[in-house]
């Protein structure tokens, strides 16, 4: 693990004590955001930033960070109909499988999506492919480098 200089550390979020002095401080007159800002030795726009926080939900304190990313469309109902797909027809391909999922609950979900719910929810399998298997496979020759016959 390396050691990192103090100039090197990684930024951490302002105390919520911070944030509501400053606050405070704009609601009693005691300068402009710029001014408090500069008071304070934070930037103008994390103060403009906390400001609007505050008049959106009427706390001082950070608000609470929920998940990240968008809501994921794979819901409970969805997560059931693969796993009913599965156990319907073990053999399904991940095409059909996304089709009967469509089919059922309106979710279109993506090859890579699907598989990985399936592993997920512990139903991960490889299907191989129909072909016969290379009686060579697994030897490797170092009789063929580049640069032509010598």
């Amino acid at each position: 693990m390396a050691i990192l200089r103090d100039d090197q550390r990684m930024p951490r979020a302002y105390s919520d004590d911070l944030r509501r002095k400053l606050l405070e401080a704009y609601e009693a007159g005691a300068g402009s955001l710029r001014e408090l800002a500069t008071r304070f030795r934070v930037s103008w726009g994390y103060s403009k930033k906390i400001r609007g926080q505050q008049l959106r939900t009427g706390q001082k304190t950070r608000p609470v960070q929920s998940q990240h990313g968008p809501v994921s469309r794979v819901t409970v109902p969805v997560q059931q109909q693969l796993r009913a797909a599965v156990r319907q027809q073990p053999d399904l391909t991940l095409g059909e499988l996304q089709q009967r999922v469509q089919q059922a609950t309106g979710v279109r979900l993506s090859k890579s999506l699907a598989w990985w719910w399936l592993q997920q929810l512990g139903l991960g399998r490889k299907k191989n492919p129909s072909t016969p298997r290379s009686r060579r496979a697994g030897k490797i020759s170092g009789a063929g480098k580049a640069g032509g016959n010598r």
